[in-house]
């Protein structure tokens, strides 16, 4: 697939957007980086600093959210019982998400990143105590994750926008993909370490070992450079801020339909630590396996990234065929018969997955005026992880009551057909003649 626009879709950028301009106080090493399509953002310290502690403190988030499903999966042996957990974690993006867009578009993107990832940390490792303590149950792993999901509303846009400023403007489309690389990076090793570590050292230790794990993005945050920073501008107290956003997408028939397909193949599609660990135990082996097929997925995360991060400019094609990799890929691996073929498939998933949520970032943000990032990627944040509050109770239910192999598959059914009335959408609206 291309990268050229179609008539009538996103146009080009001018030239200036998609150029590369090396700073010349660097070095030759930083320069080797600038000149890379794929890495060009890695010439900015903050950038580097940034994306490095973001990595350490990823793998110990993804080590302890693997560790959670099998926690809650042991205690329970339901499927419904995960999606419970799952709403738990992503409600509070629902129902705060647009609004802690218009808080972070009025604060220091900075500072609100620290205080919410010294919360998380804070979290992490309350809930590794209680577990070595033999005081954790269900209930308490709820209560913990809903706490979890409230930091994680606030942390989302205050993370993300904050990648923004870090680079020159035109890089801002390969920081946000270099930013999901990173995250998928990240999910290559956390899910295969907590295999391995909940096995041997149990649960309890995982969720401490990510405790500690957000030390890394503690240090890089403080170690930015400040007066290297891009700050957007910041947004006037009053005003009906949600309503802006809201109304700038609805006036925006390309926008909108990234967001509306982000939300429903986000709510029925992308659910694997409820439909996973189901598939594993009963088709793969062993739960266990769970851990090493989302590992693998990763790795075609990472690569589906990396493909997204090369381009100049990300278009609504490129979203919408990575969507579509995404259903197949997920339709297959329902009725793999094994895990020997279940990791084979689980790489064009990962892939699709990572084009699809790097893609709809990328446009959102080509798009945004630079005063309205934090509220626009906040309607993303509730596109892509609020939904999962209605999604991943429903994929429990079709787990334990159709089937292990539907909780995968009727999402990725729905995952097609929208993909479908997005073309045909976006087919028939009228050039844009600004």
């Amino acid at each position: 697939m291309t990268d050229s626009p179609s008539s009538g879709r996103i146009p080009p950028p001018p030239p200036s957007v998609v150029q590369d301009r090396p700073d010349p106080a660097d070095s030759e090493r930083q320069k080797g980086l600038a000149g890379s399509a794929t890495f060009r953002s890695l010439r900015h310290w903050n950038a580097r600093v940034f994306f490095a502690g973001l990595l350490v403190s990823n793998v110990g988030t993804w080590l302890q959210l693997t560790a959670m499903a099998l926690l809650v999966y042991r205690l329970t042996g339901r499927a419904t019982d995960l999606g419970i957990t799952v709403a738990l974690q992503f409600l509070p993006v629902l129902l705060l998400g647009a609004w802690a867009g218009a808080v972070t578009d009025r604060h220091d993107k900075r500072m609100l990143a620290i205080l919410t990832q010294a919360g998380l940390a804070a979290q992490a490792i309350l809930l590794g105590v209680l577990d070595l303590g033999g005081g954790v149950s269900v209930g308490m792993v709820w209560a913990l994750t809903l706490v979890l999901g409230v930091l994680n509303a606030f942390d989302n846009p205050a993370r993300r926008g904050l990648v923004i400023e870090l680079v020159d403007t035109e890089d801002i489309s390969n920081a946000t993909a270099l930013n999901t690389a990173v995250m998928t990076s990240a999910r290559i090793v956390g899910p295969a370490l907590a295999a391995l570590l909940v096995e041997t050292i149990g649960t309890g230790w995982c969720f401490l070992l990510n405790g500690a794990s957000f030390a890394a993005v503690l240090v890089s945050l403080f170690a930015l450079r400040v007066n290297e920073l891009h700050p957007s501008p910041r947004l006037a107290a009053g005003g009906r801020p949600v309503r802006e956003a809201l109304s700038f997408v609805l006036h925006r028939m390309d926008l909108l339909v990234v967001i509306v397909v982000l939300a429903v193949v986000s709510t029925f599609a992308i659910n694997y630590q409820v439909s996973l660990p189901k598939l594993a135990d009963e088709q793969w082996g062993g739960e266990g396996r769970f851990g090493l097929v989302l590992s693998v997925a990763s790795v075609g995360s990472l690569v589906g990234s990396l493909l997204t991060a090369r381009l100049g400019w990300v278009t609504t094609r490129w979203y919408l065929g990575c969507t579509l990799l995404l259903g197949v890929s997920g339709l297959l691996l329902a009725w793999t018969p094994n895990v020997a073929a279940a990791l084979v498939v689980a790489v064009p998933l990962g892939v699709g997955g990572a084009g699809f949520v790097t893609g709809a970032n990328a446009i959102i943000q080509q798009e945004s005026p630079s005063d309205m990032r934090g509220r626009l990627l906040a309607l993303t944040a509730v596109a892509f992880l609020g939904s999962t509050p209605i999604g991943g109770p429903i994929t429990g239910i079709v787990g334990d009551r159709v089937g292990a192999e539907w909780a995968l598959a009727y999402g990725s059914v729905i995952t097609l057909a929208t993909v479908a009335v997005a073309m045909l959408a976006l087919a028939q609206r009228p050039p844009r003649t600004s």
